[in-house]
């Protein structure tokens, strides 16, 4: 994602426009939706790629029901009756006709709207644009669906019972729900070429004058927005601020992801049975965060009873001058090193998820292996090219991913990182877009840097040294 707008979700009220980068960081007083400007990437992620309905109790983002979703305004304001957001990212797609032989690199965009179901929010508008072709569908307060497509050639309307009785895919039983929920955009654009051709009358132009036909080329660039929408794209990995609770021994069973990182351990262990190479490549890049952070220098998983799919232990071991110590188990160390390896091993592994949604992953650690973290935050970013949108209250973290950004410590440059300041306005909450410079500075990548950004900071400096 290279960007998210959002207006009347939660505390945010006006609509605005936050920017991201491969590394984005979130900064700003407790209580000032850094937190749910989480769950909102993640809803609409789930939203646009897997067509799901947005569950906003999913761990590890409890945002409760919708009134405590749609932002309130207060006094006579009252509490908004649905809310907006929407997002941006770059699409790789076919050479357009005439041109040379090359892919392009298109801005893929979604924007929902949703509205109150009961105690829960469903969309109501979902809207795909790629360049000037867009596809837009609505349902209405009697839960009648309307449904536009356009390209730079026009817009047209198109009649949804030309898809069918039950349309997408759901059961006699279950029409009731149809009513009140929009059919899958991807459904729709690829079933679009198939009753356009068939039945042209069924696509109208959208001003009701009658005109412009739709033209083949047309319908395949607005079938190309399916195409788009169904990239393989792996959903984000969440992290809980509290995480796991390590455990004296293991017992063996399926690695099933969860946001306090409780199967960790045992997806460590499988690579470490099943996948020789693959496990010797991932120890040795968390042992060389272990090192950095000043955790640990080794870690082994020590298998018990002599039988490979038997209880097992996870270890690491702390190396002296004269003599390399012993291994000890994960229980008997420091709290910070069970919490943080959840979050080191997803960072790490070669099949890991593209997107990081991370909440406070400093928690238990000391400011040099915070610092630690950032560095390895510029590291990933920059050479596994994998997104990072991390909430954080260490200024040690913040430190180090802006001194490593300076001294090209990483391939990471300075407009691949991304500071949203989230800064508390009355009962709303003000997104600034912030940055650094190639010398470290700080920059305003919208608007002007806000006068309160770190004033405590500031103001503590000033007391310190008896000004």
């Amino acid at each position: 994602m290279n960007e998210i707008t959002v207006a009347d979700f939660r505390c945010f009220h006006d609509r605005q426009t936050a920017l991201l980068a491969p590394l984005t960081i979130l900064v700003g007083e407790n209580s000032t939706g850094k937190t749910s400007f989480l769950a909102l990437m993640r809803m609409l992620w789930d939203i646009a790629f897997q067509e799901r309905l947005p569950d906003f109790k999913e761990p590890p983002f409890d945002l409760g029901s919708f009134d405590e979703i749609a932002h309130h305004r207060g006094g006579r304001g009252g509490r908004a009756s649905e809310f907006s957001a929407g997002f941006s990212v770059w699409h790789r797609g076919p050479t357009p006709r005439g041109k040379p032989a090359r892919r392009t690199t298109n801005l893929l965009r979604f924007e929902f709207t949703l509205r109150r179901d009961g105690s829960g929010a469903i969309p109501s508008k979902r809207r795909i644009e790629l360049g000037e072709t867009w596809a837009e569908s609505r349902i209405g307060p009697q839960g009648d669906v309307s449904v536009k497509v356009g390209t730079a050639n026009g817009a047209w309307n198109v009649d949804t019972s030309e898809f069918g009785v039950l349309p997408w895919h759901l059961s006699s039983s279950d029409w009731e729900g149809v009513q009140r929920e929009l059919p899958p955009l991807v459904y729709i654009l690829h079933s679009f070429g198939r009753f356009a051709t068939a039945s042209p009358a069924s696509v109208d132009a959208a001003d009701g004058t009658g005109g412009p036909q739709l033209s083949d080329e047309d319908l395949k660039e607005i079938r190309q927005l399916g195409l788009a929408r169904l990239s393989s794209r792996v959903r984000p990995f969440p992290n809980a601020p509290v995480r796991s609770r390590p455990r004296r021994t293991y017992d063996p069973a399926q690695a099933i992801p969860d946001p306090e990182g409780e199967y960790v351990p045992l997806l460590l262990a499988s690579a470490a049975r099943r996948d020789t190479r693959s496990w010797k490549s991932l120890k040795r890049s968390i042992e060389a965060f272990g090192r950095e952070a000043g955790l640990f220098d080794e870690i082994q998983i020590k298998i018990l009873g002599g039988k490979l799919e038997g209880p097992f232990q996870l270890q690491v071991r702390k190396l002296g001058r004269s003599s390399k110590g012993p291994h000890r188990n994960i229980i008997d160390v420091g709290y910070g090193v069970s919490q943080v390896l959840p979050v080191v091993t997803e960072l790490l592994r070669p099949k890991g998820p593209d997107m990081f949604l991370l909440q406070q992953p400093e928690v238990h650690l000391h400011p040099s292996a915070q610092a630690a973290l950032g560095g390895l935050f510029c590291q990933v970013a920059g050479e596994r090219h994998r997104q990072i949108i991390v909430e954080t209250h260490s200024d040690h973290l913040i430190d180090r991913i802006r001194m490593d950004i300076r001294d090209g410590k990483t391939r990471l440059k300075p407009d691949d990182v991304s500071i949203l300041y989230f800064q508390r306005r009355n009962l709303a909450v003000t997104i600034h877009s912030l940055g650094w410079d190639e010398n470290g500075n700080l920059i305003a990548k919208q608007g002007t840097i806000p006068p309160g950004y770190r004033q405590f900071f500031r103001a503590e400096t000033r007391r310190s040294i008896g000004l």
